[in-house]
């Protein structure tokens, strides 16, 4: 409904398209080159080569490590074919809209991956009758929902937990109405925020985890708090700091985005014409001297 009726006219491409096409391209290989590429190799390192390391603060360092690996990588290749397409006179929808800023699952499922999840939605959730029956059969048809989601990624295990994890999750939430109860208290929408984030992240361990044994070793490691606080790596501390580095960046954006960062609210449209111009230059500088290592795109797997 939003793209094939695009194909029915001549595209007449503007100046304005071409140029916020090209800032949608260089904000994605930012993404994907500087943040995700330079993430990846603290990440996989563990995951091979780590997991005899038992410290809960390198785990956990680890998991939003992977966190915003996955959404870098993700939003990164969706920015630069909505750029790409803008270029050819196309729209695309926002596929990733900074989903770590949610409140309440249901809204990360709004923002996450939405070309994905409003497919499940509209072909799974709501012809399975959705929320429009009784409270039972609306929770079965949350988990048919999110268990279908996670087989869609892979027929193994890992990803039927991962979905299983967001099911039970939405499932809490609808159940207990935990997310309107906290945001009435003084700083509540930064709690949910918070717990949202804790949470997911946790459940990013099934789907990064190779087999049912590291998910056990991973999750047991992450939450043994008695255990040391050994920040680093035990074998390639290097690949540790740089990722830690870049991830420190990743949510530094994150964070500011969330008070609300906007350069054009700061200078009239003249002068942020110039400010756009050093801006997507520095950017492009950075994917040239800061470049990862050239990781293939996640989606691929999939």
């Amino acid at each position: 409904k939003d793209f094939i009726p695009q194909l029915k006219t001549i595209r007449r491409i503007t100046e304005i398209e071409r140029w916020d096409g090209l800032k949608l391209i260089i904000i994605g290989y930012f993404k994907k080159i500087v943040l995700a590429d330079n993430i990846a190799p603290m990440v996989n390192n563990a995951f091979t080569n780590d997991l005899s390391n038992d410290s809960w603060l390198y785990w956990w360092t680890v998991m939003v490590g992977f966190a915003f690996q996955i959404y870098c990588d993700f939003s990164g290749y969706s920015d630069i074919a909505r750029g790409l397409a803008k270029w050819m006179g196309f729209h695309f929808r926002v596929n990733f809209n900074h989903p770590y800023l949610s409140s309440s699952f249901k809204e990360f499922w709004s923002r996450w991956h939405i070309s994905l999840s409003t497919w499940f939605r509209d072909y799974v959730y709501i012809p399975l009758g959705g929320s429009k029956v009784s409270p039972f059969r609306t929770y079965v048809n949350i988990w048919m929902t999110m268990l279908l989601s996670g087989l869609w990624h892979g027929a193994g295990l890992n990803f039927l937990l991962w979905g299983a994890s967001h099911a039970f999750y939405l499932s809490v939430e609808r159940f207990s109405n935990f997310s309107s109860r906290l945001k009435s208290l003084p700083g509540g929408h930064l709690l949910n925020t918070l717990i949202v984030a804790l949470l997911v992240t946790i459940s990013w361990v099934f789907f990064r985890a190779n087999d049912v044994n590291q998910i056990s070793m991973v999750l047991s490691h992450m939450f043994h708090f008695s255990s040391g606080i050994e920040f680093s790596s035990t074998l390639l501390p290097d690949l540790f700091y740089t990722g830690v580095l870049f991830l420190g960046l990743g949510i530094a954006i994150e964070v500011a985005i969330s008070f609300g960062l906007n350069w054009k609210k700061l200078f009239n449209s003249y002068i942020y014409f110039y400010v756009e111009v050093i801006q997507y230059s520095a950017l492009i500088c950075l994917c040239i001297f800061l470049r990862g290592t050239g990781a293939q795109f996640i989606y691929f797997q999939f």
